[in-house]
């Protein structure tokens, strides 16, 4: 299934790259994950997802190593604007700032263009047509193809798409995660902006790829997520089971169920599963394109919704960055 992100044509499932260097569980060596990449493309897999802060540069640098030879076969995205120092996160979308950022970007992806640049997270301190203004030269200047942003509110997009187009936005979207639909997914609708949605299967929850958070790396972000600790997943892993069960009678996996709603969400959206897996690449890219039946949309919508999980998405430290419209 083919979908577009600006002027160019994706597979509608893409890579999102993260947990190849940080976030989930033990990274994958160099090695493993350079083969993992390889396949993704030999799958048709072709809009692969990184930033500058995954791994505090780690992760850019590896796509840049292992796929060299293949820059031509897929639809890059990075974002910068987001930046680690140490333990603690800080915004920084100034010109200046996001003029040396592609630049470091370029050379670890040893690429000349990144097709499409993503503002990471909102800048309070600096306008957002200042960010986009300078994203837009950098446009013109053939260093980037287009212009993204990453987790901003449906009137963020708006401020931005007056100053430049802006080709996608991209916030987590799953079953279990609807904030998108309080206004940002029209949005994107009305100014032909690609939603993106990343986390698609519920880090992992939707895929039936936990049963038990305290078996858990010890670094792995999930740990710190309210919805999967002791007080709430209990919960969550009763909605868990019982998707479970609508999947199995669909003949599909969960995590082909749980792709397969976020891509009924409408023509403008697409998903950028992360996994480290050979196998989950495979099961994830093999998707099937028919439409679910209205009636398993339905199921499937009154069984995990904002008021049946249990829950926020964020711990608080991460929920101060996001600007996406929350539910009351």
């Amino acid at each position: 299934m083919q979908r577009t992100i600006g002027d160019r044509s994706v597979n509608a499932i893409g890579l999102g790259c993260m947990e190849l260097s940080w976030a989930y569980g033990v990274p994958p060596s160099a090695e493993a994950a350079t083969t993992l990449l390889h396949r993704a493309l030999d799958l048709g897999c072709d809009h692969l997802d990184t930033a500058r802060i995954y791994g505090a540069g780690h992760n850019e640098a590896l796509l840049g190593t292992a796929l060299a030879g293949r820059r031509d076969e897929f639809f890059l995205a990075s974002k910068a604007g987001l930046v680690a120092d140490g333990e603690l996160r800080r915004i920084d979308c100034r010109p200046a700032t996001l003029r040396a950022e592609i630049e470091h970007s370029l050379r670890q992806l040893r690429t000349d263009r990144i097709d499409l640049y993503y503002l990471h997270r909102l800048d309070p301190t600096t306008p957002i047509e200042d960010s986009v203004g300078a994203l837009a030269e950098l446009v013109r200047a053939g260093k980037i193809g287009a212009i993204g942003l990453s987790e901003m509110s449906a009137e963020t997009l708006r401020r931005a798409a007056r100053v430049h187009p802006i080709a996608a936005m991209q916030s987590e979207y799953s079953l279990w995660t609807r904030n998108v639909e309080i206004a940002l997914l029209e949005a994107c609708l009305e100014l032909d902006t690609t939603l993106v949605a990343f986390s698609p299967l519920g880090r992992g929850a939707l895929a039936n790829g936990l049963r038990d958070p305290a078996t858990l790396a010890s670094g792995d972000l999930r740990r710190t997520h309210p919805r999967f600790n002791a007080i709430n997943w209990p919960r969550n892993l009763s909605l868990i089971d019982q998707y479970n069960a609508i999947a199995a009678a669909q003949g599909l996996t969960p995590a082909q169920l749980a792709l397969a709603w976020v891509l009924s969400r409408g023509n403008h959206v697409v998903a950028i599963p992360g996994t480290t897996n050979l196998m989950h690449l495979a099961e994830n890219l093999a998707t099937p394109d028919a439409p679910l039946a209205p009636r398993v949309l339905d199921q499937l919508d009154a069984l995990i919704n904002q008021h049946t999980v249990a829950g926020r998405r964020y711990p608080d430290a991460i929920q101060r960055t996001v600007e996406t419209e929350e539910f009351p």
